[in-house]
């Protein structure tokens, strides 16, 4: 069978279209492009009379209108040879991006988690994003190193349903989540406008085609790179720590701490809590208090409020810590009797999970809160590491400055 390809228009074998469509991203073939950009330009510069634009008027995005203005009067120059390479990667990738598969949930994950949520006794409180699609990790695809790109997706079904500026300029305006392939792509891209240098040196600037594991940063990274104010918070329970930056800000790494293997902290075979577990719950209540805060923050809008279960517009948090990551879409606080502590459960959506496994569960109302609500006693960790979004699109002004990936620390 014979097909097109998206981005030269060729006709090749259906069976080879993918590999053409990526050959398109070569090295080889940039270096061409680069070439070609350079002669162009000389060209230019030997005829044209030239004034320059202000580098911040320059966004590397296809389709860019600013260079067009004040022009009547002399030539002004366009991009660079690089940026014009930049450019065409860019709109070649909006054209041959792949719509991530997923399986669909007909009544929406969220909406049958607030209904089990709403049937549930007793005086407990929940708050939950609005729309996500679970993103599971295949066997066939990306089992065993795919959590974090899987986590990016659930973020981004998010964004794209539920903020109409950010689905704009997501992903080149396609308006649809991508695989995992094209988020690697687009990722890459995000490395080669500036984002996140100490992140780009570490991975050689190459991550298309390569199972391994990212973390926060990368997430935060790609984000940044459409202008979207994504944001780093660690919590940390170590002594050591990494450099610090400004205003308690510390400088992230290129790929997170927490995915590096060690020993797992050993677990209590009694019933009861040791000391030293009753010590780490005292530290983990710091980020489950920081994740209710969150959600129920005044400046948070409520989409919908039943008698307890409130749907916020907070975006879901991408949850990292040593091995694994996850995706948090909400917090159960239950009502403590008689003068007890209130109890928070964390409400989990994980990639390691199957879709129909929860759909099964959710549906049924049985089963569904071993595979959704993680307690404080859960938290074992030493270190964690959430990423959310604040609302609204960076200007090119904080688009410059959100290249340099940082996070707020919060210690306990």
């Amino acid at each position: 069978m014979i097909s097109s390809c998206p981005i030269c228009g060729h006709q090749v074998l259906t069976a080879e279209l993918e590999r053409h469509a990526n050959s398109h991203f070569d090295d080889d073939e940039v270096q061409r492009d680069m070439e070609l950009a350079q002669l162009a330009m000389a060209a230019e510069l030997s005829t044209s009379t030239v004034v320059d634009v202000p580098q911040h008027s320059k966004r590397p995005f296809p389709n860019d209108d600013s260079l067009a203005q004040g022009a009547s009067s002399s030539i002004v120059r366009g991009p660079s040879p690089y940026e014009n390479v930049l450019y065409e990667q860019i709109s070649c990738l909006v054209g041959a991006q792949v719509r991530s598969k997923i399986q669909r949930i007909e009544a929406g994950v969220m909406n049958l988690l607030r209904s089990c949520l709403e049937s549930e006794g007793g005086s407990s409180t929940s708050i939950i994003s609005g729309h996500v699609d679970h993103h599971q990790s295949l066997s066939s695809e990306d089992k065993g190193w795919g959590c974090g790109w899987r986590n990016i997706q659930m973020m981004s079904s998010h964004l794209l349903r539920q903020r109409p500026e950010t689905r704009e300029v997501l992903f080149g305006g396609c308006g649809f989540v991508p695989d995992i392939p094209s988020l690697q792509r687009w990722l890459e891209i995000a490395w080669d406008k500036g984002f996140d240098a100490v992140g780009a040196r570490h991975f050689d600037s190459k991550i298309y085609g390569v199972k391994k594991w990212i973390g926060t940063s990368e997430c935060v990274t790609l984000l940044r790179s459409f202008g979207v104010r994504a944001r780093i918070v660690d919590f940390d329970s170590t002594e050591s720590s990494s450099l610090q930056g400004k205003s308690g800000k510390r400088v992230c790494g290129p790929m997170d701490k927490y995915l590096i293997k060690t020993n797992p902290l050993p677990r209590s075979s009694s019933l009861e809590l040791s000391q030293e577990d009753a010590e780490n719950m005292r530290g983990q209540q710091v980020l489950v208090d920081w994740v209710w805060n969150y959600f129920s923050s005044k400046r948070a809008d409520v989409l919908h409020n039943s008698k307890n279960v409130i749907i916020s517009d907070k975006t879901p948090l991408y949850f990292q810590h040593q091995g694994h990551s996850r995706t948090i879409v909400g917090i159960q606080k239950q009502k403590g009797n008689r003068g007890s502590q209130d109890r928070y459960n964390l409400l989990v959506l994980d990639p390691g999970h199957r879709t129909a496994d929860l759909e099964r569960s959710l549906t049924t109302k049985k089963g569904w809160p071993r595979l959704l609500k993680r307690g404080v006693h859960t938290l074992r960790k030493p270190q964690y590491q959430l990423c959310y979004v604040d609302p609204g699109i960076a200007n090119s002004e904080e688009t410059e400055q959100l290249k340099t990936i940082d996070s707020i620390l919060i210690r306990f």
